[in-house]
Formats: structure tokens, C-alpha cells, sequence
């Protein structure tokens, strides 16, 4: 089992996307490379993101880009939706440079490379979001998500899962 943090605007909708995917294990609400170990004070720096366990023998890191992809949109700096915000930031993270490498060739091999706004960078700090904040979606669905609601569920396990 692998872990790899994705950053896609607000943690809501990309946890609830990302749960549904063909080899995710688990996910997790958090902060990515925030200065400090606390949910306290004020800004530090992070980004919203989903740490996100998977299976690498049934989904590849090329994969969970594609599927990041399809929830993002990566030409924007700092918003998603009408979510605006360095904490809003789209991003790939990790403690594995391998994964890193991956991610960086998905978006180098794309035509519109030199303008994909998604950092790809080392992970640094990782901070568990409160309690309310995990699994938001599937407790809260009518609450926002700048993700469409038939995007959201396009990949759930009880279906047939088609490839990105």
C-alpha cells in the first residue's frame, strides 16, 4: 500500500471523489505543508488535500492524475469553484519521489503543460483535518462542492468502474 496527498480545491469534493476510485483504500481529510503540527491560529501555508492510501497494483499514480484531472481545473491558481484561496491550491504530494516523478511526467506529456497550474512537491507537514470536516459529503450531501454531484459518484465501487 502507497500513500500520495492530492490537492484539488476544496477537501470535500476531492475526498468524496477520490474514495470512490478502483484501488483507494482509504482517504483522509487534511493540510499539506503548513508550517505548523496544529489546525489552530491563523494561515500557515497549506492546502487542502486528501491523503489518499492505495493499492498500486490495481491503480498507478499516472491513474489517480487522470482522475485528479477530471475534478480540477488545472490552468487555476489558487480557486476552485468559487472556493479562492492559496488553501484552494491544486497539488500532488508525497514522501515518495517516485510518486512525484510520476505525476510530473502525466502533466509534462500533456500539450497544454506550461500552463497547468497543479504543484507537484515534496510532502513536508501533514495535519489531519478536524473530525467535521472528514467524510463531509457522505454525512452532509446537500452541503457545497464545487464538483457536480454526478461527477462526484462516477467511479462508485458498487458500479462497474470504468478506466480514466
Amino acid at each position: 500500500m502507497e500513500t500520495i496527498y492530492l490537492a484539488g480545491g476544496c477537501l470535500w469534493g476531492v475526498q468524496e471523489f477520490v474514495k470512490t476510485l478502483l484501488g483507494v483504500l482509504s482517504t483522509e481529510a487534511g493540510r499539506a505543508n503548513g508550517t505548523t503540527d496544529t489546525l489552530d491560529g491563523e494561515y500557515d501555508g497549506y492546502a487542502e488535500c486528501v491523503k489518499t492510501t492505495f493499492d498500486p497494483e490495481c491503480v498507478t499514480v499516472d491513474e489517480l492524475m487522470h482522475y485528479l484531472f477530471e475534478i480540477i481545473d488545472p490552468y487555476s491558481v489558487n480557486q476552485q469553484g468559487i472556493d479562492v484561496g492559496e488553501k484552494y491550491r491544486t497539488g500532488v504530494y508525497s514522501e515518495e519521489s517516485r510518486h512525484l516523478m510520476e505525476a510530473q511526467a502525466f502533466i509534462d506529456r500533456r500539450s497544454d503543460a506550461e500552463r497547468i497550474a497543479v504543484e507537484v512537491k515534496p510532502l513536508t507537514n501533514y495535519v489531519r483535518s478536524a473530525d467535521e470536516h472528514q467524510d463531509r459529503l457522505t454525512r452532509c450531501p446537500d452541503d457545497y462542492c464545487h464538483i457536480p454531484k454526478d461527477l462526484l459518484m462516477k467511479y462508485r465501487k458498487d458500479e462497474t468502474s470504468p478506466t480514466p
